[in-house]
């Protein structure tokens, strides 16, 4: 038995995008325990509730992170709703279900960047964040920002698309659809990917179900798991079957994250091309009163939203459970019993949004 030691990772670290701390134990180069620290973000946002009325709790909900905004504004309004039994438009909901859809993609591709970064492949980074940049040019055409898109609204959204958007739209996704597919030679057959994500950080899907792992991470282990089945929002009316693998290693979550770009893509065409005419939102009338919880699916998996209010411009509660949060026990588990170089891989693995985990 070699001599344990503890090395502190994070949270400030070359391979690692979000402030977490690891208290790593160490025996030689093998990880034997994985001790994590969050808390370095803490923001108050939640608490806002209180200070901000409901309608303005909206945009605030949209800052708990920039890369995931968009579903953060829409479950918050999808609670809000529910409480106050605002049906919203057939046409909102579509729209609502494109710019989430978009995010996906946005996300995804930033991953996929930050992911080839971790194990050293320059040029793969570089090019997975330039088809991005398509990502972030169509939402600035249709909502007005790149980051922050303050599109949604309690009854609805506050943007629409006309035929020229819709061409555009139309245009850009073909555009990220041929980039993405001259990059699948690279991320599933080149050697440097291969050698550093095939057999590392393996998780069972009795091990993620147990764990309560959510989102790619989960689906990349055979769980099949996935807001968007329930149908909130334009869902239910598109072609929709959850990506899962079996292998459940770095090599998986690649494979799904990587196919779910391309399922994104193909729900935005459904969805521009069954797109009904329609109002964009509805009148809101009166004050919240009780309470709700809802559940979407955000790039990184299952987000948890409720409010609780008592007929009062100012809610009483508002409450969010992250993907990443979820996410936490089952990245100490594949922590255990990893190489030490691996570990900056296999943090990067679950796509950790420290932001939306602390708020």
């Amino acid at each position: 038995m070699g001599i344990q030691s503890v090395i502190p990772f994070g949270p400030q670290h070359p391979v690692l995008p979000e402030p977490i701390h690891l208290d790593l134990v160490v025996e030689d180069e093998v990880v034997k325990e994985a001790i994590p620290n969050i808390g370095f973000i803490h923001r108050g946002l939640e608490g806002l509730a209180e200070k901000r009325d409901f309608n303005e709790m909206v945009y605030v909900a949209e800052r708990t992170c920039g890369i995931c905004s968009f579903g953060h504004g829409m479950g918050y309004c999808e609670a809000v709703e529910k409480v106050m039994n605002v049906e919203v438009p057939e046409r909102a909901k579509y729209l609502r279900t494109i710019w989430m859809e978009f995010s996906r993609v946005h996300s995804h591709l930033l991953w996929l960047g930050l992911t080839a970064d971790a194990f050293g492949f320059e040029s793969l980074f570089y090019e997975c964040w330039r088809i991005r940049e398509h990502v972030l040019d169509v939402m600035e055409a249709t909502t007005g920002g790149r980051i922050i898109f303050s599109v949604n609204q309690i009854g609805g959204v506050h943007r629409d698309l006309n035929e020229d958007q819709i061409r555009f739209l139309k245009g850009e996704l073909d555009q990220i659809e041929k980039d993405l597919k001259n990059c699948e030679k690279t991320l599933f057959g080149d050697m440097t990917v291969q050698k550093r994500t095939r057999g590392i950080g393996v998780l069972t899907k009795e091990e993620v179900h147990d764990l309560g792992a959510a989102g790619p991470f989960a689906r990349a282990s055979g769980l099949k798991y996935d807001m968007r089945m329930t149908g909130y929002e334009a869902y239910g009316k598109l072609d929709f079957e959850p990506i899962i693998s079996e292998e459940g290693d770095c090599y998986a979550r690649i494979l799904v994250r990587t196919k779910e770009i391309f399922q994104s893509i193909q729900l935005i065409r459904q969805a521009l091309d069954q797109l009904p005419a329609g109002d964009l939102n509805v009148p809101v009338k009166g004050m919240p009163k009780g309470e709700a919880l809802v559940r979407i699916e955000q790039p990184r998996g299952e987000a948890i939203y409720y409010v609780n209010a008592e007929n009062s411009r100012f809610l009483n509660r508002f409450r969010i459970r992250t993907p990443t949060f979820a996410n936490l026990p089952g990245l100490c588990k594949m922590l255990q019993g990893a190489n030490y170089a691996d570990v900056g891989i296999l943090v990067v693995s679950i796509d950790p949004c420290i932001s939306c985990t602390e708020r």
